[in-house]
Formats: C-alpha cells, sequence, structure tokens
C-alpha cells in the first residue's frame, strides 16, 4: 500500500509522467490541480443548494480565502490552457490525435468536453463576479480575478444578483450534465486515472507474466516423483483458456485499463513498431477493448460468460499483424500518463494465438520445433552439439 500511494502522489497527483512534454504538460497539469481545487468550491455549491445556506465553508476563515483565490486564477488558466487544446487539435492538427482508431467521434467528443470545461469556468468566474459586485465592502474569501473585472464594469452593481443567481445555476447544471456525460465519452479518465494509477502493476515493465496453471505443470514434469505418475482419479476439469481471445478472457485490470485511457497517442508516438510503419498502434489495443467490452459487456451481464456473438476482439478488431509487431520494449507504458499496461494485453492475445491455434510467425514455428526436437532453438541435434570444439587443440602438458 505504501509504494502504490506513493506512485499515485508521484504520477496521479504529481503529474511527473505528463511533464515529459513540458509546455504543454503543464497546461494539462494545471487543469487537473484546478479541477482538484474548484472541486472543493463546487461542493460547497450543492451543499448551500440543498441546505439554502451560501458559502457555507466561508467558516474557515483563512483556507477559504486560500482556496476562493486559488481557485479563480485557476479558473483563469483553464480556460487559457483549454483554448490551447482546441487550437492545437483543429488548427494545429498534432500527428498523435490522429490515426486509424481516432474517428471523429474521438475528436467531436474532446470538443465538447473541452467545451463544457471552458463554460463551467466562466460561470464560476461569472458567479464569483457577481458576488463582488453585490458586496465590494463585505465579501468573504479572495477574489483576484472578479475584483480585477469588477473595477471595469461601473455600474453593473444592480444587476448583481442576476449576474450571481444565473451563472451559480448555469454551473451547477453544467456539472450535472458534465459528470452524467464522462462515463460515456474518453474523458471518463477523469475519474478513473487516480484509482488506475493506484492500481497500476508494481513489477518491472519488463517483467513477462507466466500463467500459473502452465508454470505448476512444469515443475511437475521437473520432477522425477511426480513427471510419470499417473493422473489423479475422477473428473478433470476442462481446459480452460490459454491467453486472451475476447474480452472476457482478460483482467480486471485490462478493462480499467481500457476505461481509463485518454486516448492522448503517447503511446503510439514512441511505439518504434509503428514509427517505422508497422499497423501497431498501441493506444488502438485499448480503445478497441473499450469498444468490443461496450458492444458484447451487456449480453455477457445478461447470459454470463458463455453468451457469444460470433465475434471476437482478437480478429474482428486487433488483427495477428499488428499484435507480433510489438517488440515488448514498453515504450508505451512507460510514457503511458496514467500507467496503463499495453504489453501485458498484448502478450496474453499472443499467448492465445500460439498455445490454442498453433498460430505464430514462421521464425517462431522452428524455433519451437527445435526445442520439442533438439532440446535448444538452433537446429542441430543434441549428439551434434559439441562438434564446434572437435578442431580444437588443448594442450594439457605441464608447461615451464
Amino acid at each position: 500500500i505504501k509504494q502504490r500511494i506513493k506512485i499515485t502522489l508521484d504520477v496521479a497527483l504529481g503529474q511527473t509522467k505528463i511533464m515529459r512534454l513540458p509546455v504543454i504538460g503543464l497546461m494539462h497539469a494545471l487543469v487537473f490541480w484546478g479541477f482538484v481545487v474548484i472541486s472543493i468550491g463546487t461542493t460547497e455549491m450543492v451543499i448551500d443548494g440543498i441546505l439554502g445556506t451560501h458559502r457555507i465553508f466561508s467558516v474557515t476563515a483563512g483556507f477559504y480565502k486560500l482556496i476562493t483565490a486559488s481557485g479563480e486564477i485557476f479558473a483563469a488558466l483553464i480556460i487559457i490552457s483549454c483554448l490551447a487544446f482546441l487550437l492545437r487539435r483543429h488548427l494545429l492538427r498534432v500527428k498523435r490525435f490522429s490515426g486509424q482508431e481516432m474517428t471523429t467521434g474521438s475528436s467531436l467528443d474532446a470538443t465538447i468536453a473541452l467545451t463544457l470545461i471552458i463554460l463551467l469556468m466562466v460561470s464560476l468566474l461569472g458567479m464569483n463576479l457577481g458576488y463582488v459586485l453585490s458586496a465590494p465592502s463585505a465579501l468573504v474569501g479572495m477574489y483576484p480575478v472578479s475584483n480585477s473585472i469588477a473595477s471595469m464594469m461601473a455600474g453593473w452593481q444592480n444587476s448583481a444578483a442576476e449576474i450571481e443567481i444565473i451563472n451559480w445555476w448555469t454551473h451547477v447544471m453544467l456539472v450535472f450534465v458534465f459528470a452524467n456525460i464522462l462515463p460515456y465519452s474518453k474523458h471518463f479518465h477523469v475519474f478513473m486515472s487516480v484509482p488506475n494509477v493506484f492500481m497500476s502493476r508494481l513489477e518491472p515493465l519488463t517483467k513477462l507474466s507466466n500463467m500459473e496453471t502452465v508454470t505448476q505443470e512444469v515443475k511437475l514434469m521437473m520432477n522425477s516423483d511426480t513427471a510419470f505418475a499417473n493422473p489423479p482419479e475422477g473428473n478433470q476439469e476442462a481446459p480452460f483458456r490459454f491467453g486472451v481471445k475476447d474480452v472476457e478472457d482478460a483482467s480486471w485490470n485490462n478493462y480499467m485499463d481500457s476505461l481509463t485511457c485518454t486516448e492522448c497517442g503517447r503511446c503510439t508516438s514512441v511505439c518504434p513498431a509503428n514509427i517505422t510503419g508497422k499497423k501497431l498502434s498501441p493506444r488502438k489495443i485499448f480503445v478497441d477493448y473499450r469498444k468490443r467490452m461496450s458492444e458484447k459487456g451487456p449480453g455477457l451481464v445478461k447470459e454470463g460468460k458463455d453468451f457469444t456473438d460470433n465475434k471476437s476482439l482478437l480478429g474482428d478488431y486487433i488483427s495477428a499483424e499488428e499484435l507480433w509487431a510489438c517488440t515488448t520494449c514498453n515504450a508505451c507504458a512507460q510514457e503511458c500518463p496514467v500507467n496503463i499496461d499495453h504489453v501485458s494485453l498484448i502478450v496474453d492475445m499472443r499467448r492465445y494465438m500460439v498455445m490454442e491455434e498453433s498460430s505464430a510467425p514462421a521464425q517462431l514455428n522452428n524455433m519451437f520445433a527445435n526445442i520439442e526436437n533438439n532440446g535448444a532453438p538452433w537446429p542441430f541435434a543434441q549428439t551434434e552439439r559439441f562438434n564446434w570444439a572437435n578442431d580444437l587443440y588443448i594442450n594439457t602438458g605441464n608447461q615451464n
């Protein structure tokens, strides 16, 4: 738990991985940190709406001044950052925002989310502006941005109450609209990123997992006491699936990763296979996983794991060519700002192809045959293993 908390503070709250692109990374971090601070004010608004109070957190005095002042500054920074994000997406057309998995809907999704965030911040500042105009001498909290705007709006005091209440309702309604849109959007990472980072794998990225049942069988075969023993009597359970063919075969952690994916494309932009023109896009793997779960999930919930629609993640969504292009270098997982583990899912799908379908590139099939026949990956019989030493001269005599 301590290690997980440390990772969460570093990656999720500290936004350290996203800072590897310093300028745009800082802007994204400011949006995240701003949401954390502004969420305190949003919570206050909801409580005020339920209880009929007004700025109930003001009882915290100095802390309230800090929250309101930082909330205003962050709101202004978030507006600037989101406008920059829209500019990058629609005018600069950053390369990593495109790809075969990035549909028109994905771009529209991002545009809607960014627009809603801007409107949320504008309504927040508008609410504070009305409050500042209505009671400039009896304010609780600090409002540096609203005070600056209010100084240019002499004569608006009579409309202050209307400005505040209209923006209050606008902000609250937008909060609930945004919260209900998020689960159906790639921006669900707003909710999922911190839990996903907390549950990220603790082993080194380059460690490939083994299937426990297969490992156990190998250990039994290597043990002279059990290798030739008769199998236990009675009905044996039918063999389970080796690897991943469809979404129900993957782990809950894989599904959590797919829900957390921000579709930022940092994984694909550093993938050596993708850079050299291969079909593999690590982002596509999890975008496809999420789409497939949305398609098959309701049937699985209703009918159980035996439900089938005669389609599968492997084949209908993700091709063997994509999977075998992966070098398992883990550059994708290293760069992912929310600690998604791409390689484990790729390896599990390759495992299914090899262990259940005997489907692998010719080079691997040759190696498998050599290991089976010769006990080594090279095409030489065991009896010829030491032929390389035939012409060596070894002087065993005494030397002065």
